[in-house]
C-alpha cells in the first residue's frame, strides 16, 4: 500500500512539473476561464482564444493586445488579471489559463457567408488571408461584391476592398466571420 501511495505521489509531482514547464506559443489555442466578476460577464470572457502569430491575444473590454507567447499559463493569467484591474473593468478577477502542450491545434475554422459559392466554415491554418478564405469557399458568386467584404472579429467589424492588393493579404484568425455582400446598383 505504501508503494502505491509513493508511486501516485511521484506521478502527481511529475505531471505538475510538466504542466509548469508549458509555455504558450503563437498559433496555439488556450482556454481562459474567469471568476470573481458579475455572472453575466463570465461567458463574455471565458472561452477558447488563439494566440496570434505575433504572440498576442485580444481580451473582451480591453484596449490593445496582451502578450501571451513565451509566458507560462500562470504568468499570462496574472497579466490578464492586472490588465482588467488597471483598466478598472473588474476589481477582483481570477483568471485560469489552460494551455495544451500538444503540437497540433484542434481544428479551427473561419465562417464565410453571404454571396460565396460554398458558404459555411472554412478550415483555418496559419497564414490564412482574407482573400484565401473566400477562395476556399469557392469564391464570390456573380452577385457578390469583393469591394465591400466585411471581416468580424471579437464583435468588431471592418470592411475591406479585396480588389485592392494590400487588403488581399489581411490575416484572418480562428472564429472570424467573413461576409461577401451582394453588389449594389452600381456593381460595387
Amino acid at each position: 500500500m505504501k508503494h502505491i501511495f509513493v508511486f501516485f505521489a511521484l506521478l502527481l509531482a511529475t505531471c505538475l512539473g510538466l504542466s509548469a514547464q508549458t509555455t504558450i506559443s503563437p498559433g496555439r489555442a488556450i482556454e481562459i476561464q474567469i471568476k470573481g466578476v458579475p455572472s453575466e460577464e463570465i461567458p463574455v470572457v471565458s472561452g477558447t482564444y488563439t494566440v496570434s502569430e505575433s504572440g498576442t491575444i485580444n481580451m473582451p473590454h480591453l484596449q490593445g493586445a496582451i502578450r501571451a507567447a513565451g509566458l507560462s499559463p500562470t504568468s499570462l493569467a496574472r497579466s490578464i488579471e492586472a490588465a482588467y484591474r488597471a483598466a478598472k473593468i473588474y476589481t477582483t478577477p481570477t483568471i485560469n489559463v489552460i494551455a495544451s502542450s500538444s503540437e497540433s491545434l484542434d481544428e479551427q475554422v473561419v465562417t464565410v457567408g453571404d454571396q460565396v459559392v460554398s458558404p459555411g466554415p472554412v478550415k483555418w491554418v496559419r497564414g490564412l488571408t482574407l482573400y484565401n478564405a473566400i477562395q476556399a469557399a469557392r469564391g464570390a458568386t456573380p452577385f457578390g461584391s469583393m469591394k465591400r467584404v466585411r471581416l468580424t472579429r471579437n464583435g468588431q467589424s471592418k470592411v475591406y476592398n479585396l480588389t485592392d492588393p494590400k487588403h488581399m493579404t489581411i490575416p484572418v484568425e480562428p472564429n472570424d466571420t467573413i461576409q461577401v455582400p451582394q453588389k449594389d446598383l452600381w456593381g460595387n
